[in-house]
């Protein structure tokens, strides 16, 4: 069973800067790949992006490339969600999921059905 607490979400006007963080419950955590998603009013939820195990590898959906930044840090067992000029669309509940599964050391899954287990997600409200 892993438990993952999500951190970090809050209030922010357009244009700031939110660092999400996800802490597993598990020793195991560098075995897992790691993906962020979100959820907004009334939509489906959506990938926002995914690391490798390893944190060699990483994936964003393109709304939010060049801004939204994953890492983590094994020895803490925690995946990081760094977020630079926040946008109002960017407001939504953000989970964490992870994917025990092995796929490797290249393996960053981008779809929900893929990942196994998820935290119980922190809201983000960007105003303009």
């Amino acid at each position: 069973q892993v438990q993952l607490v999500e951190s970090g979400g809050g209030l922010v006007q357009a244009g700031g800067s939110l660092r999400l963080s996800c802490a597993a419950s598990v020793r195991t955590f560098s075995r897992y790949a790691m993906g962020w998603f979100r959820q907004a009013p009334g939509k489906e939820r959506q990938f926002v992006g995914a690391i490798s195990r390893s944190g060699g590898l990483t994936y964003y959906a393109d709304s939010v490339k060049g801004r939204f930044t994953i890492s983590r840090d094994n020895a803490k067992n925690t995946v990081y969600l760094q977020m630079n000029s926040l946008k109002p669309e960017d407001t939504a509940v953000y989970y964490c999921a992870a994917d025990t599964t092995d796929g490797g050391s290249r393996y960053a899954p981008r779809f929900l059905y893929e990942y196994d287990y998820w935290g119980q997600g922190t809201q983000v409200t960007v105003s303009s």
